[in-house]
């Protein structure tokens, strides 16, 4: 990474506190390498950039890396949480509004836009704006310019935008909940966040920064992740990303056991499923329903028999069937009739009985 970019991050951790240092930030996988690369480039441009990828990527650590690149880094940075906001208070926490707009408007209020003057404002997913506040932005992104609520004059300001979605845009414009105009306004550069799946080589910087994050901020001493439970974290596919990795090291740092976040990284068997179809060629749907549903059962059936000490009647009063039911059951699914006879069983192991 360039100086430039590195003591940007220096600067900004010391400033504001959030940042992770560069080597976190990016890690080594080749698609942050690239996005780095491209950050360098644009940062210091006056144009628009338009952050996209998947919630809890760390869109709002780049969009401060932006500004910190910036010429305007020095100004403040401002951000809107648009969907946190609701639609109808959004457009004066944005633009402000004048004495007497509306019930309760006793005093005029700046917004969001004019607290960014010389510096950075954030919209963070701004597809969650309604089709009247994206009017009011385009005016602001073609000529600087805005109007208070209840104002009768425009004001003017300087403000580099720059935006973050976890949606595809495109389909925003088809499905007509997008202006169009507005999407070229705004993705003039784009930067994209990989999802955590395709970061893995990431995961183990990741993981060891959030722990001595959490262990210095909480006072603990939670050991290393062990071996182990890092095989596990390289294989789990990651929904929730970044933010999800960070809320489970949370947990383990607060709680000292692994176990606390080891079985939430368990697929399921629902999981294990789909990742076993060929989705390219047919798919018969009601087969796959049928062996989900064998694999749930098998399941359920093996953690009553295991709770009843496999008292197999015990285990069928439980389960509301007959005797002569459940040892079917155990029989189709594979289980041993006696549970003295063989080694335990892992009941968190997820199994998909063959068809």
């Amino acid at each position: 990474m360039s100086t430039a970019v590195t003591n940007s991050v220096s600067s900004l951790a010391q400033s504001l506190g959030e940042i992770p240092p560069e080597s976190v930030v990016f890690g080594r996988s080749d698609a942050m390498q690239a996005l780095r690369s491209r950050l360098d480039k644009v940062a210091g441009a006056n144009v628009p950039v338009l952050i996209h990828g998947e919630s809890g990527t760390g869109k709002d650590i780049i969009a401060r890396l932006v500004h910190g690149l910036s010429p305007w880094k020095s100004g403040p940075f401002v951000k809107v949480n648009c969907p946190a906001i609701p639609g109808t208070l959004l457009e004066s926490e944005l633009f402000g509004y004048e004495r007497g707009a509306f019930t309760g408007a006793y005093g005029s209020k700046p917004g969001r836009v004019e607290m960014a003057h010389r510096g950075t404002l954030f919209l963070d997913e701004i597809s969650e704006l309604d089709m009247s506040l994206q009017s009011k932005l385009l005016q602001l992104l073609q000529d600087g310019q805005f109007c208070r609520i209840g104002a009768q004059a425009d004001k003017k300001v300087e403000v580099r935008i720059v935006c973050a979605t976890n949606r595809k845009l495109e389909e925003e414009i088809e499905n007509g909940t997008f202006r169009q105009d507005l999407y070229y306004r705004i993705n003039v550069v784009n930067l994209y966040m990989p999802p955590l799946r395709e970061r893995r080589g990431d995961i183990e910087g990741l993981a060891a920064y959030f722990l001595e994050h959490y262990n210095r901020k909480y006072n603990c001493k939670a050991r290393p992740l062990s071996p182990e439970l890092m095989e596990v974290l390289q294989k789990y596919h990651w929904p929730g990303n970044i933010r999800e990795l960070e809320n489970l090291v949370k947990r383990y740092v607060i709680l000292g056991t692994e176990d606390v976040i080891s079985n939430d990284l368990q697929p399921s068997d629902a999981d294990l499923l789909a990742q076993e179809i060929n989705y390219d060629g047919p798919i018969s749907l009601k087969k796959l329903t049928r062996q989900a549903t064998r694999a749930l059962e098998r399941k359920i059936i093996l953690r009553v028999l295991h709770n009843h000490h496999w008292n197999r009647k015990q285990a069928a009063k439980t389960l509301n069937i007959s005797y002569r039911a459940l040892l079917y059951k155990i029989r189709d699914a594979g289980l041993p009739p006696n549970r003295a006879r063989r080694p335990p069983e892992p009941v968190a192991k997820s199994q998909v009985a063959a068809d």
